[in-house]
Order: C-alpha cells, then structure tokens, then sequence
C-alpha cells in the first residue's frame, strides 16, 4: 500500500508530498486494527439483531422500541 505523507512549513507556506511504501510495522498495525473494526462490526450487528428478536417477540417495532430504551 502506497501512504501520502503531506509536509507543510508554516514560515515559508512551502507544501512537499511524498509517496512511500508502507513499512511491514505499518501493515502489521493496519490489519490488526482492520480486525478489529471488523471483530466490533460483526459484534453491534449480533447485538442488534438480538434486540430485534426480542422486540419481535414483544410484538414491537422498532420505533417503539427506541421510545422505550431511550
């Protein structure tokens, strides 16, 4: 994966971009955290549907269910 790297002076309003390959540290890191989202997605849909399974045997819909938990 290619990274921009954006690199501003300030004093002389000077603007350099550079374009690098990621180091192996970088990719380790941005699969573990691409994991995680993933791990916590597939959590809240889990809790979600739970949710909507209890509802459903309430005889809920979802809008009252909002209204009740707030």
């Amino acid at each position: 994966m290619k990274i921009t790297e954006k690199e501003f002076n300030a004093l002389t309003g000077e603007e350099t971009i550079t374009e690098r390959d990621e180091t192996a540290a970088e990719k380790k890191i941005r699969e573990a955290t691409a994991k995680e989202i993933a791990a916590q997605l597939a959590e809240a849909k889990a809790k979600a549907e739970a949710r909507q399974a209890i509802a459903d045997r309430l005889g809920l819909t979802a809008d009252e269910l909002k209204l009740l938990l707030g």
